[in-house]
């Protein structure tokens, strides 16, 4: 009965995982006329969706293997439902583009998020050197790439945030030389490799 009571529990938070993603991609949307300038990147980013990906996922606590499929429903789902919000305004948005890269780097980003729970170990160091490579990679991208039209507010931010994530687990959880050198230069990498690629795509914001 207790695992069937498990199992229950954890099929309805991933449920409520995809519906809150969602209806979050239908938010978005809207939330870029109503944050303030300083912070609307965070409506118009990879970034944005990631974070909300990454905060379902920490909440749902399902096992690795449902955290992976649910990255890729959530990074899509929110992809989806802001091309939703947009067709019920008379506007156009193919969400095309981000359901791929939701399809390849969302599962990375459940299996991140899952294991960021591990005590310790080289799961913790990949976990956080992926999210915060995210993080500092698309701050670096804001405060560079598209500097001129954006705010320069919400990219230090998901900068800091990135930081925090990275320098809060080395402190707490990832010890020992080896293990703190390769969060270091995975997040180095994961952050380079964010730049290079949106580069390459000359990926702009979603709008």
């Amino acid at each position: 009965m207790k695992r069937t009571e498990r199992l229950s529990g954890t099929w309805a938070r991933a449920a409520v995982v995809i519906a809150a993603s969602f209806l979050g991609g239908m938010l978005t949307f809207f939330a870029q006329g109503l944050l303030p300038d300083a912070l609307t990147s965070f409506a118009n980013s990879a970034s944005g969706w990631t974070l909300v990906t990454v905060l379902l996922l920490a909440w749902a606590r399902v096992p690795t293997a449902l955290a992976a499929v649910l990255g890729v429903a959530s990074f899509a789902l929110l992809t989806v439902g802001y091309s939703v919000s947009a067709q019920m305004q008379g506007l156009y948005y193919n969400p095309t583009l981000f359901v791929v890269v939701g399809v390849v780097v969302g599962p990375f980003i459940g299996v991140a998020t899952s294991w960021l729970r591990a005590e310790s170990g080289w799961r913790a160091a990949a976990g956080t050197a992926l999210l915060a490579g995210i993080g500092i990679g698309e701050a670096v991208f804001g405060l560079t790439a598209v500097a001129d039209t954006t705010s320069p507010v919400y990219w230090t931010l998901i900068g800091v945030v990135g930081l925090g994530l990275l320098v809060g687990m080395l402190v707490r959880r990832i010890h020992g030389v080896v293990l703190v050198v390769l969060t270091v230069a995975g997040t180095a990498a994961v952050a380079g490799a964010f730049v290079a690629a949106y580069s390459a795509l000359g990926a702009a914001p979603l709008s």
